[in-house]
C-alpha cells in the first residue's frame, strides 16, 4: 500500500483563480500536477443556508508530507475564507508515475 503520496481536492470560485493556484504550486514543487475539472456543482451549508453554486475543481496529486505547505499556500492565495483543501492517500498507482511525482515534488 502506498501512501506516501496523496491526491488534494481543492474548489475555486472561476477557473482563473483554480489557473493562479495550480500553476503557483506546481511551479513552487509542492505538487507534481494538478488537472482543473471546469464548472462543478456545489450544493453546501454555509452560515446557516443551504448554498447552490458552480465551482471549479481542482485535483493535485503531492506527497503527504507537503500537505501542511501545500494548504498554508492555497489559503494564502485563495478568495475563499474556508477553502476546501482535502488530502486523500493514493492506495495503488503505476510505478512509473509515482517515481515521476515523487521526483517533480520537494
Amino acid at each position: 500500500m502506498t501512501t506516501e503520496y496523496i491526491i488534494v481536492f481543492i474548489t475555486a470560485r472561476d477557473e482563473d483563480e483554480a489557473v493562479r493556484i495550480s500553476r503557483t504550486i506546481v511551479e513552487e514543487s509542492l505538487a507534481a500536477c494538478v488537472n482543473i475539472i471546469k464548472t462543478v456543482r456545489s450544493i453546501y451549508r454555509w452560515q446557516g443556508r443551504v448554498e447552490d453554486e458552480q465551482e471549479v475543481l481542482m485535483i493535485a496529486k503531492t506527497k503527504r508530507a507537503l500537505f501542511e505547505r501545500l494548504q498554508m499556500r492555497v489559503k494564502k492565495l485563495h478568495s475563499y475564507s474556508v477553502p476546501e483543501i482535502i488530502g486523500l492517500p493514493v492506495i495503488e498507482g503505476s510505478k512509473e508515475y509515482l517515481e515521476w511525482l515523487g521526483q517533480e515534488t520537494e
